[in-house]
């Protein structure tokens, strides 16, 4: 540990624990007040630092990296306005359980509310999107001070990671030197510990079952009985469980149907028990008001967040559930769950499968064969629907994606559409999109995010909205040395909105401006900007060839059309299973 001077040689000590406590990643914007952080991540050989000019993308591009990694990232920005542009990310973060660190540079106690420049008040910014807030100090350099960053940064991502994962915001007022100028500093003062160690260790509790019981194992034989007397239910896992072939033996053993969202980690990739059947397509089949009556479940056991299909909500709203989440929230949007299980759901779903092995319940097989048959439908109606059509687009994109691919997928339309659509496949990919606060910013710095640690070309498939809202992803892309292929269904809008009734309720030429809002742009000028090829594609096959190579590929839709075919498809499905 060299310090330089009094501003830098505590940074220097918080670095060296954020490296200490296994943070891999940093994403830093210029500034002047933020120079001491961002020179200090970049210097610092354990910690990968990650350049982009925009603080909005810069959030997004440290949110899809520690997404991707499950790991802790640090994102680093300098006073004012520059710190506000990180609350979308923050908040996305927040809803998503994703830990990141927030690390703002501020102007000194005696430069706030006086009029200086890039000064706002940055105390507790992100108010409850944060798990935490730190105003660091501006302390005189000694070995107490060294001590108090130091255990600063160790408690920053024990909070980010530990419990329901999340934002922590550290505040760092900065005085000159802000500038890497020596001065004469004992350097034995800013050394941590002699091992290697973090300052402070953190760890958790068991989670083995045999050396603690959490709650939801110590009746586990109980649970069992009551869940294997339920013939007639399902499990719902939601976007990245962290479960997979617990769940899929738990559905075997008793014969239940696995609702998996398109982003579970469920239904691209082998499961392990070829009896467990996922439903990839209940969205479609749930619409039908006749199928969801005739199929209400005895019980639903569900699985991490509740997926966005707005009719597996509403049937869940008539089901009883138990609900499973290891990070203690309260995620039941529904209002409806008569047990939340705080504990790890590969554990409460291998402890089910080992109590309900020995005495197994026989299963409703007309119940499951139901299922089945309803979901072998919608490919064939697919299939039946002329291009071009959106959800064909998507899925043509995961089907020409080599094995272990990582798939971001934009919200509104995209997503929808890939949960409705998108078939159980034994190919691994790796979906991802921003669903905690399920707003579109930042889809493309996300994306170019999980670029930077897939380390291989990502594929992104977005609207024409969410690919313009954060069109300085691109450069971030660019300039981070990350590969995308971008496909873009530009219908010319937010194609969304033609689905909800404001599109038939208001004046259509106010509707047109303010809620659909098409923006006339030629999409070949953006991918000139971003250094891609621009291609034009109208059927999956077109699409498929696109996407062999980074592209900007283009897929033109027309909105109103999209929507009826979106319904006549739902009509032919119903159809069928009645």
């Amino acid at each position: 540990m060299i310090p330089i001077n009094r501003t830098y040689a505590p940074i220097q000590a918080f670095v060296d624990e954020l490296a200490r406590c296994g943070l891999e990643h940093a994403v830093t914007s210029p500034g002047s007040r933020n120079a001491p952080l961002a020179l200090t991540l970049a210097a610092e050989p354990r910690i990968q630092s990650h350049s982009v000019l925009d603080e909005r993308s810069a959030g997004f591009v440290a949110l899809g990296i520690a997404k991707t990694t499950g790991k802790p990232v640090t994102v680093t920005c300098t006073s004012g306005t520059a710190a506000a542009n990180l609350m979308p990310a923050v908040v996305e973060a927040r809803e998503a359980r994703v830990p990141l660190v927030v690390m703002t540079a501020d102007r000194p106690p005696e430069l706030r509310e006086v009029g200086a420049g890039q000064a706002i008040d940055q105390l507790k910014l992100y108010g409850g999107f944060v798990k935490w807030f730190a105003e660091v100090g501006d302390h005189e350099p000694s070995r107490e001070s060294a001590i108090h960053h130091r255990a600063l940064a160790c408690r920053a991502v024990a909070t980010a990671v530990g419990g329901r994962p999340g934002p922590v915001h550290v505040n760092f007022p900065l005085r000159e030197p802000l500038a890497p100028v020596p001065e004469p500093l004992d350097a034995a003062d800013w050394e941590g510990r002699p091992d290697g160690a973090p300052w402070v260790s953190v760890t958790e509790a068991p989670r083995d079952p045999d050396a603690i019981r959490p709650r939801g194992f110590e009746r586990t034989p109980s649970l069992a009985r009551e869940i294997g007397a339920a013939r007639r239910g399902s499990i719902v896992v939601g976007a990245n469980a962290g479960v997979t072939q617990d769940a899929a033996h738990l559905a075997a053993v008793l014969g239940w149907p696995i609702l998996a969202d398109a982003t579970s980690g469920i239904r691209c990739g082998p499961l392990g028990y070829e009896q467990a059947t996922v439903i990839s397509h209940y969205d479609v089949l749930l619409r039908s008001e006749r199928f969801a009556d005739r199929h209400q479940a005895d019980l639903v056991i569900r699985i991490g967040a509740t997926p966005t299909s707005k009719p597996l909500r509403a049937w869940l709203e008539r089901c009883r559930q138990i609900v499973v989440d290891p990070h203690a929230t309260w995620d039941d949007p529904t209002r409806r769950a008569e047990r939340i299980e705080h504990c790890d759901p590969n554990l409460f779903a291998g402890s089910l499968c080992a109590e309900l092995e020995e005495n197994r319940p026989t299963p409703d097989e007309h119940w499951l064969r139901t299922w089945r048959e309803a979901d072998a439908l919608v490919p064939e109606a697919l299939a039946a629907t002329p291009d071009p059509f959106e959800p064909k687009v998507w899925n043509a994109v995961a089907d020409a994606a080599p094995e272990d691919s990582t798939l971001w997928i934009a919200s509104s339309m995209p997503i929808r559409d890939v949960e409705a659509f998108l078939p159980r496949m034994e190919k691994r990919l790796d979906l991802f999109a921003n669903r905690g606060a399920n707003g579109i910013d930042g889809t493309v710095s996300s994306a170019a995010g999980a670029a930077v640690v897939a380390g291989e070309r990502t594929y992104l498939l977005t609207g024409d909205l969410a690919l313009l809202h954060d069109i300085g992803g691109l450069i971030t892309a660019r300039r981070l040395g990350v590969e995308l292929t971008v496909v873009c269904a530009n219908n010319g809008g937010g194609g969304i909105f033609d689905f909800l009734p404001v599109a038939e309720a208001a004046d259509a030429a106010a509707y047109e401006q303010h809620i659909a809002t098409p923006v006339d742009v030629d999409l070949a000028r953006i991918a000139e900007l971003a250094g891609l090829p621009h291609v034009l594609a109208s059927t999956p096959s077109e699409v498929q060839a696109a996407v062999e190579r980074p592209a900007l590929v283009e897929v033109r839709t027309d909105r109103a059309e999209n929507v009826r075919l979106h319904r006549a498809l739902y009509e032919r499905v119903a159809a069928a299973l009645g």
